[in-house]
């Protein structure tokens, strides 16, 4: 069985946010099995599983990330500021989608993990979400 919905998390400001509690507010119950796929409809945000208890760690990947795609670079689209196309090139790093195993009506993410909304942009908008579960 498949079901897909969507829903929207509110603006975050630049960096790495924990979503897994609002992931899981929107889907309500979970199968006892199955796959969950989220896909986030933005090309300037991106998903991402990693670290859920050390908040160090999401500051050293904004940081990191910020080296690899610095504002001040001289890039041709520009016309939506200078962390715009930065943040695309962020979110193909990242990528759009994340795929998370449900075991026994639970995500089953790792001891340490947690999925993560990754925010390229200082000005975000609100950022719509696909959840798929197949089970």
């Amino acid at each position: 069985m498949v079901q897909q919905f969507d829903f929207t998390l509110a603006p975050h400001p630049k960096g790495f946010h924990l979503i897994t509690d609002q992931v899981l507010s929107a889907l309500g119950t979970l199968p006892e099995t199955g796959l969950l796929t989220l896909f986030i409809q933005h090309t300037s945000a991106g998903l991402a599983v990693n670290e859920n208890a050390d908040p160090t760690v999401r500051q050293d990947l904004n940081a990191g990330f910020d080296r690899l795609a610095p504002e001040d670079a001289p890039y041709a689209h520009d016309d939506e500021g200078p962390d715009d196309m930065p943040a695309h090139i962020k979110s193909v790093l990242v990528g759009s989608s994340v795929t998370v195993p449900i075991t026994a009506g639970r995500l089953n993410l790792g001891r340490w993990q947690a999925i993560y909304l990754c925010e390229f942009r200082r000005e975000a908008t609100a950022r719509k979400i696909v959840a798929t579960i197949v089970s």
